[in-house]
This record gives C-alpha cells, sequence and structure tokens, in this order.
C-alpha cells in the first residue's frame, strides 16, 4: 500500500516540522503540499522536506482561495502522479492517529468494498507555557455529550480519509468526499490529534489569514472563526486566549473522567522521533527499527466508543437543526405575497 498525505499550510512553522516527522514515520510514504503565502518559515520547512524527497511543493499566491479546489487538485495528483492507495487530506494542525500501530495498518484493514473512512476529531486544550506546543498541550476535551454551540470550535466533527481517485472531489474543510468509494461510517479505524490553538500570537495569525483567504462569494467562514476574530480584535489575543486556555490545576485535575482527560500519546511519540540536539526530527531512514505506536487499551476503546456515540448524537442534532432551517425558510417564502397569488390561481382552477 501506498498512503500519500495532502497539505494546505499558510504561517504554521512551530508546528509543520513535527507534523511532517510524525506522519512520516507513522505509515505516510510522501506528501504533497501547498503552501499559501507563508511569511514565518513555513515555506523553508517544506522546501528541506521536498529536498530530501519525502515532499512535492507547490505554491498558492491568489490572496483569496477556494479550500476545496485546492485540496482536490492535491488528493487526484497523488492518485495521477504519485500512485497512491489511500490518501489522508490534513491541516498542520491535525494528528492522525490510528487504531493500530501504523497509519497503514489501520486503513489496511478497511473493507476492499469501501473507499471512504472518517476519522473522529479530539481537542486539545491551550495551555500557557514555553517550549514545543505538544510538552503543554497534553489535556483534551471528553465529550459525554456533544457541544453543539455554532460559535464553538469545540463541536464534534470528522476528517474523511479515502481511496486515491483521480476523480475524487474533497469537500470544504475535508470533511467528506465524493467519487472515491462508498462510504465506511460505523467504523473508525483512525482518529485525529487536533491543536488548534497554540499560542496568542499563533491564535491571532490563524482566523485573521482565514477570514482573508476566504472566497468573496459564497457561505461566510464558519460562526466560530468570525467569533474568534472578533474577540481577539474587541480583547486583544493574550485575553482571548487565556479565555480557552487550562490552568495547572485543570491539569492536575485532568484524568478523573469527567470533562478534561490527560492524553501524552502525541507528546510521546515526538519525543521518541526528537534528535539528541533538539534541532529537527528523525525521519524513516535515520531510525533504528520503525516507529510503531501502542495498541490501543481496553480503556481506550471505551473512550472512542464513547466519543463516537457523541459525535452520532452531534450529526442527528445537526440534521434537526438543517430541517428547521429549512422549514423556516419556506414558511417565509409561503408568507410573501407572490406565493399568496400563486396559491389563490391554482386552488381556482382545481
Amino acid at each position: 500500500m501506498k498512503l500519500v498525505m495532502t497539505l494546505l499550510v499558510r504561517d504554521e512553522s512551530d508546528i509543520i516540522d513535527a507534523h511532517l516527522a510524525f506522519h512520516l514515520n507513522a505509515g505516510v510514504d510522501f506528501v504533497i503540499a501547498t503552501d499559501h503565502r507563508s511569511e514565518d518559515g513555513t515555506t523553508q520547512i517544506l522546501e528541506r522536506y521536498s529536498r530530501e524527497g519525502y515532499l512535492r511543493l507547490m505554491s498558492e499566491d491568489a490572496v483569496r482561495i477556494q479550500q476545496s479546489e485546492v485540496v482536490t487538485r492535491m488528493a487526484r495528483l497523488a492518485a495521477s502522479d504519485h500512485d497512491a492507495d489511500w490518501v489522508i487530506n490534513s491541516d498542520a494542525d491535525e494528528f492522525w492517529w490510528p487504531r493500530a500501530t501504523t497509519l497503514k495498518e489501520a486503513l489496511d484493514a478497511v473493507p476492499s468494498s469501501y473507499g471512504v473512512v472518517y476519522a473522529p476529531m479530539s481537542y486539545f486544550l491551550p495551555r500557557r507555557g514555553t517550549g514545543l506546543f505538544y510538552d503543554t498541550m497534553t489535556v483534551r476535551l471528553s465529550q459525554s455529550a456533544p457541544i453543539n454551540n455554532p460559535l464553538s470550535r469545540y463541536r464534534p466533527t470528522v476528517k474523511a480519509a479515502h481511496r486515491a481517485s483521480s476523480r475524487v472531489v474533497v469537500r470544504r474543510g475535508n470533511h467528506e468526499v465524493d467519487h472515491s468509494g462508498l462510504p465506511l461510517n460505523d467504523w473508525h479505524p483512525l482518529e485525529v490529534l487536533h491543536f488548534p490553538d497554540r499560542t496568542p500570537e499563533q491564535c491571532a495569525r490563524k482566523y485573521a489569514n482565514t477570514v482573508a483567504a476566504w472566497p468573496s462569494t459564497g457561505r461566510e467562514p464558519g460562526a466560530f472563526v468570525l467569533a474568534a476574530q472578533n474577540a481577539i480584535e474587541r480583547a486583544g489575543a493574550e485575553t482571548h486566549f487565556d479565555k480557552l486556555a487550562v490552568s495547572d490545576q485543570d491539569v492536575a485535575a485532568a484524568g478523573d473522567g469527567k470533562v478534561l482527560e490527560t492524553d501524552t500519546r502525541l507528546r510521546d511519540a515526538l519525543r521518541r522521533l526528537r534528535a539528541p540536539t533538539g534541532d529537527r526530527y528523525f525521519r524513516p531512514d535515520e531510525l533504528q527499527a520503525p516507529l510503531a505506536l501502542p495498541q490501543p487499551s481496553a480503556l481506550d476503546d471505551v473512550r472512542h466508543a464513547v466519543e463516537v456515540a457523541v459525535l452520532n448524537e452531534a450529526e442527528l442534532i445537526r440534521i434537526h437543526r438543517g430541517a428547521d432551517d429549512l422549514n423556516l425558510r419556506v414558511q417565509a417564502l409561503e408568507r410573501r405575497p407572490s406565493a399568496r397569488v400563486l396559491r389563490r390561481l391554482l386552488s381556482t382552477r382545481r
């Protein structure tokens, strides 16, 4: 099996090196990356992996972009130019964790009749501290019931991985794909460890970049993106970050099975991959033995089952909410004078 990952990246220098090193050691064979106007050193990191033969680097210089179109282009190249069997479309702050020892092992277990699998997302919460993000961000949100406030970025959701196809269409946000086979909805061999908010400066840059790059036509950015940007503009990035961040007391209380749980899986893996010099990560061919991630324990399986149940509940709520919105729009149309005239005309013809 050949596994290719796509990345659309902008100003992610604090995390992109760790992201690439982890996935290349966890089973990804090759990366196709599009750099969108990075100015913080991200481009140079991507260029280094490209020179080493691990990555194909593309650039996108337009101010506003259609994220779906850019990712779809890369996903199709994975099939047509790089002989991929499976494709993972990722963001730089997403770490795809297999419920097996490698990503390939997890995907190899997917029945051949299915072409799409969904990975539930686990949110790791920001925390004040110095050093590398994965050393401080070791607490994640554990939901026993779904958060469904549109202003919250922590709503339960999934990302999609798929079999390679030169016809595939990746929908906005990489949550859904078309033309890549039947989706497997009832089993999740992967999960996504998500580290979206890491420092006040990174938060401010992230949301400003998202809004600036959003297409001028079509739907607006997600409500949580606009809410975060507005909060940062009103109160400042430091205040916004502190409202999200967990404290040392929160960390000490984590692990009690309530809202917060300590999770050091990514930290432990990246510490094994970090070179003793501390300035780089080992590549796959530099390790004496391949990186093997720990098999899920019985406790992990229980946690995963709870999160999948919450995810299903959240999806049902979204369906009901969508139906309610559609009903309100129909009622608004029916209240228009033209609709009333049309109904009278139709009634007189019966």
